[in-house]
């Protein structure tokens, strides 16, 4: 559907106020999720206000210090420390498949130029 500016520059006040997600824009306005940001970015700049800061996780980024040991020390996590050590586990597969390995001192290992699986 064809908006005209001041539909546009609504649709952007309700984006960017956080009325509205892009996606519940696009299902209501019929409009793509691009040009709901868009939209939220033309309003914006006619107005100019800052942008918006992006939502911080709750998950913070994986420290990268001793493993757990054992299953006891499995069992006693909280769920966000498990996703972490998962992270971990799916970081280091990925980088031996690459060829290389880092060391909690950030020393780089290289095994050549073979993948190893």
């Amino acid at each position: 559907m064809k908006y005209t500016k001041e539909q546009r520059l609504d649709i952007g006040r309700k984006l960017y106020s956080g009325e509205l997600t892009r996606r519940q824009a696009a299902e209501i306005y019929g409009i793509s999720e691009q040009s709901a940001r868009d939209y939220m970015r033309l309003y914006r700049d006619s107005e100019q206000l800052p942008p918006k800061q992006a939502a911080k996780h709750s998950i913070s980024a994986p420290s990268f210090q001793t493993p757990p040991a054992g299953i006891e020390e499995l069992e006693s996590m909280t769920k966000e420390q498990l996703i972490q050590e998962i992270v971990k586990a799916r970081i280091t597969e990925a980088r031996l498949k690459k060829g290389y390995e880092v060391k909690g001192d950030g020393t780089v290992i290289l095994y050549g130029n073979k993948n190893i699986k």
